[in-house]
């Protein structure tokens, strides 16, 4: 298996896009379903993702769409890195726990949000109609 390069993702753009609201879909359904405690760290990390994965299925190169979108992206990555440099915080002082699921942990989802909203705004920043690959 073959890490696609970046040139290949750009013909992927619907994809990731809907992928993104999946998982803002899927988090809250979390949240309202009750199997996740109530977090507003989480809440706005999930639908920041949810938001850029809309923007991106609109003019990803509209300046209009580019400049919301580093908004809500600064917004999102300030408030996961806040989330996770406390897990750092716990970490440090001898306190962390993984918990029941280590998979639900907010330290590691909290990474995740930072992984994701940064590959977000990367990919509505670089995305061009007339990528290389179409021109090949």
């Amino acid at each position: 298996m073959t890490i696609p390069s970046f040139e290949q993702l750009m013909n992927y753009r619907i994809h990731i896009a809907i992928l993104a609201i999946a998982i803002c879909i899927f988090a809250w359904i979390t949240e309202l379903a009750g199997w996740v405690y109530v977090c507003p760290y989480c809440r706005a990390q999930r639908t920041i993702i949810g938001l850029l994965g809309l923007m991106l299925l609109l003019n990803p190169q509209h300046w209009l769409n580019r400049w919301i979108s580093s908004a809500l992206a600064v917004l999102g990555l300030v408030v996961a890195g806040m989330q996770h440099f406390n897990g750092w915080n716990r970490i440090m002082a001898g306190e962390f726990t993984w918990g029941v699921y280590w998979y639900a942990n907010a330290w590691v989802l909290s990474g995740c949000a930072l992984v994701i909203i940064t590959g977000l705004i990367l990919y509505i920043w670089s995305w061009r109609p007339d990528s290389p690959v179409d021109q090949i």
